[in-house]
């Protein structure tokens, strides 16, 4: 009987001697892990793989224009413009890049309603998070960087500059946010014209 048991262990052992070298004799689980650790990650909830990017060179409005100079004096044909935006965990980037402007020059500019048209007044009113029931919305509890995306910036010798805006909006998950103004000076932040920036220079439709 001792005998017995003694082979049949022996049995037990050469097995797992043999397995090892295949498995790693029960270490099929760090091989698991390893596996696991090097494939690729999907995004956390509520963040995007890739942001959205639009660009286009100003010209004289047509109707395939993307990119429109409504005032070339101010801004020029052949400038250009990118349009870039992202959103990760509720919030939202948008990035605008100017090429080729009026140099050492204040602009405003915010994300509009429409599409741009054959004149600035076609691309509607600002983009507001919350809507002010009174239009024109010139009222600091709605006409203000937080609920609106005001992209202002000042150009440099070479008439390029880049602006960024910050905020918490749906711009992704609504139809009324469809492009970028560029506007005659920075925006206003007093009661009664919060939000205006003078007459609209050009206009890009943009993908958010």
């Amino acid at each position: 009987m001792l005998q017995q048991r003694t082979r049949l262990l022996g049995s037990i052992l050469s097995l797992c001697t043999a397995g090892a070298l295949v498995a790693g004799c029960g270490g099929g689980d760090s091989a698991e892990h390893a596996q696991h650790e090097n494939a690729p990650q999907a995004p956390a909830q509520g963040q995007s793989a890739a942001g959205k990017q639009t660009s286009g060179s100003f010209e004289n409005f047509s109707p395939t224009a993307k990119a429109i100079t409504y005032k070339p004096d101010q801004v020029p044909v052949g400038g250009q413009i990118n349009v870039a935006s992202s959103s990760a965990d509720g919030k939202n980037k948008v990035t605008v890049e100017v090429k080729g402007l009026q140099p050492n020059r204040a602009y405003g500019g915010h994300v509009h309603v429409k599409p741009c048209g054959a004149t600035g007044e076609d691309a509607g009113s600002h983009y507001q998070e919350k809507a002010d029931p009174v239009k024109p919305s010139v009222d600091p509890a709605f006409a203000n960087p937080q609920n609106e995306v005001w992209l202002d910036f000042h150009t440099d010798a070479q008439g390029n500059a880049s602006t960024t805006a910050e905020g918490t909006w749906a711009l992704a998950t609504r139809e009324d946010a469809q492009s970028v103004v560029i506007h005659e000076t920075h925006t206003h932040t007093e009661a009664g014209k919060a939000g205006t920036a003078g007459g609209r220079l050009a206009c890009i439709t943009a993908d958010f």
